[in-house]
């Protein structure tokens, strides 16, 4: 460090308190920066938030919690535990598949329960069903460095490891075209694809390397924090706090402020204050064109960003239950029979899924600190396109509505409307609007291969200096392990371009994580 920057902190505002923006607070606080976290909503946690009315408790968007060892490695850095700051339940059965065609599957993290599960559907799937974890145990070993590092340019696609995992990544393939190297009903490819939904994306379309998402929860464990995802983004705030970081709410950012193509500072309400370095958490289609005059930028312009690939939205309802649905696992996800389909209208955008697939947390049977005693929470997502001309959700709203309940009748839940005592609906419209999420597209750009790596916005922005990003629009992605990676990835760069050395520990190999899987089963079981 030199002599001048030891008489002085230097000052990074965070424009953001999402995951991303929090862990990025937290490792930049750690190394004795002068970090202030603007978040424009009332609360921390962005679409991991949680918001609570009368006594019921509702997490805004994440709720299936993964693979924490990265968070637990962030928190390590910093000096903290990340046992000592959420309570981590692990969930068996993870979640409950019940197929529209008929079939259901109990997914569980024991393998010798989930072959005979699969084999309910079909016996010989169960057979294959060690070779589709081994497969994707390899896939995920070779890949998982290559998500720890930066991508600026092609020429970090060329290095060796990137070389050698491509026959494991099987870039030309889909997910459901990959998962059919192990098992023939669709039924069973299903319950090993739908997680592509994590991503926004349909496992037609969805590259392959993302079979590796429900390889880890049945390696690593799908998790509740108690009192929701949001309790974990409050944690990571009251971390940074601790830290010496700054979280200030309920202040909209207007502008960034640039000093020729560096960036100066923001603009709020309350005035301009200036920094060495600004990173951008915010979602990045709607920060980028709102935050950034258009002369500026070159690369993104308006016209670029919304030519951009963009994921589907999803249409919510957070209700309020009188009584408990004890019967009803953590996680249901109903799949409709015509799932293709299905997927074909969100992408096209022109129309509201006839036939939808639903998901239902129904958290009040492992957590009962979300509702007054007697009552529940039932959290129902059913994905949708993203925002466009097309549908006029003010017209689609109340009908729709009727659809999901309609399907959840259909699925057992005939009394669910008689039981409602709270209500709130977010639908595209809503996530553009109240949320400022880009298009309404509540996981960001997509993941097709053309928006990847270094085709992605990256995690040092090249449009501008001083200037970096994190969360699901930039390097590696979507999903809440990846972007508390990206917050990771971006602050070392951070750090770098300040010429303070971090002598933070490697990121972990795959193969010192320990998995909390259940002894390794062969075909022959």
């Amino acid at each position: 460090m030199s002599a001048a920057r030891a008489h002085r902190r230097e000052k990074v505002i965070v424009i953001g308190a999402g995951p991303g923006g929090l862990a990025t607070a937290m490792l930049l606080a750690a190394q004795g920066l002068q970090v202030k976290v603007v978040e424009r909503r009332d609360t921390v946690g962005g679409r991991t938030s949680t918001f609570e009315h009368d006594g019921f408790s509702f997490d805004m968007g994440p709720t299936f919690f993964l693979y924490p060892q990265i968070l637990r490695e962030i928190f390590s850095t910093c000096g903290l535990r990340l046992e000592d700051e959420i309570d981590l339940i692990r969930l068996d059965p993870q979640y409950h598949l019940v197929f529209q065609q008929g079939g259901e599957l109990l997914a569980t993290p024991d393998t010798r329960r989930m072959q005979e599960a699969i084999a309910k559907i079909s016996p010989e799937d169960a057979r294959r069903f060690p070779d589709f974890m081994n497969d994707n145990r390899e896939k995920f070993a070779r890949f998982a460095p290559i998500l720890q590092r930066p991508f600026s340019s092609i020429l970090d696609c060329l290095s060796p490891e990137m070389i050698n995992a491509l026959p494991s990544l099987r870039p030309w393939a889909s997910v459901d075209s990959d998962l059919g190297r192990h098992f023939d009903d669709e039924r069973v490819r299903l319950a090993f694809s739908f997680q592509s939904k994590y991503l926004g994306m349909s496992p037609f379309n969805c590259p392959s390397l993302f079979t590796i998402l429900s390889y880890l929860e049945y390696d690593y464990g799908v998790f509740h924090p108690r009192g929701g995802c949001g309790a974990v983004s409050r944690a990571m705030a009251r971390a940074a706090e601790r830290l010496g970081a700054e979280v200030q709410l309920d202040t909209p950012v207007e502008e960034i402020l640039f000093d020729g193509r560096r960036a100066a500072g923001i603009r709020t309400a309350e005035g301009t204050e200036q920094a060495d370095a600004v990173v951008i958490n915010a979602d990045f289609g709607d920060a980028i064109t709102r935050l950034i005059p258009e002369n500026k930028r070159r690369k993104y312009t308006d016209r670029k960003v919304a030519r951009k690939r963009y994921s589907c939205s999803t249409f919510m309802m957070y209700l309020g239950i009188d009584g408990r649905y004890d019967d009803l696992e953590h996680h249901t996800i109903f799949l409709a029979e015509d799932y293709r389909k299905n997927l074909q209208q969100i992408e096209r955008g022109f129309e509201v899924p006839t036939n939808p697939s639903v998901y239902v947390q129904n958290a009040s049977v492992t957590d009962d600190s979300l509702a007054p005693a007697g009552q529940s929470t039932l959290y129902v997502l059913a994905p949708v396109a993203h925002q466009t001309e097309h549908i006029d959700w003010e017209q689609h709203t109340q009908p729709f509505r009727r659809r999901v309940l309609d399907q959840l009748a259909h699925f057992g839940l005939d009394d669910l409307e008689s039981r409602i005592r709270y209500e709130k609906i977010m639908t595209p419209t809503h996530w553009q609007q109240d949320m400022r999420v880009y298009k309404g597209a509540t996981f960001n750009l997509a993941h097709n291969l053309t928006q990847m790596l270094h085709l992605r916005p990256n995690n040092r922005f090249e449009e501008f200096d001083g200037v970096y990003l994190t969360g699901g629009g930039t390097h590696p992605g979507s999903g809440l392990p990846v972007i508390y990676e990206s917050a990771r990835i971006s602050s070392r760069l951070l750090l770098e371009d300040m010429g303070i050395a971090v002598d933070w520990p490697a990121p972990s190999p795959t193969n010192d994580v320990e998995p909390l899987r259940m002894p390794e089963l062969t075909a022959a079981g």
